[in-house]
């Protein structure tokens, strides 16, 4: 797991310094509003309108050590510290179709946008 993250850390690094041309140049920043529920709670995964379920490494709030990095890395800014954001996700099948399945952490989150690195207001659903 350690491994995963030092290598997706690397390699976020590698990708910012790509795209620094010179010193002037400022990093993109995405603000992203999202509203934590009152309470963490777990719902069918039926309910997820916002795309296909996520199963992510880890889970935890914006505001964690662990998160915080990696928001700064990739330029995103959320407001609200207590949204759960995923960590390391890929999409999952809830219907069963090819064997899909998660060991992990499955969640259904607003903002899938990050291509797996991370998923933004997350929230743990039942498979």
């Amino acid at each position: 797991m350690f491994s995963r993250i030092s290598t997706l850390f690397f390699a976020v690094i590698a990708a910012n310094l790509a795209g620094a041309t010179d010193q002037w140049n400022e990093p993109a920043t995405t603000t992203i509003t999202v509203t934590a529920p009152p309470t963490t709670v777990t719902e069918p995964a039926s309910q997820c309108n916002t795309g296909p379920i996520q199963c992510c490494n880890s889970v935890d709030k914006a505001g964690s050590s662990a998160v915080t990095p990696l928001l700064g890395l990739l330029g995103v800014v959320i407001q609200d510290l207590n949204v759960l954001v995923g960590v390391t996700c890929s999409p999952i099948s809830v219907i069963g179709v090819g064997g899909d399945s998660c060991s992990a952490h499955p969640v259904c989150c607003e903002n899938n946008n990050f291509k797996g690195l991370i998923a933004i207001g997350c929230v743990p659903v039942s498979l």
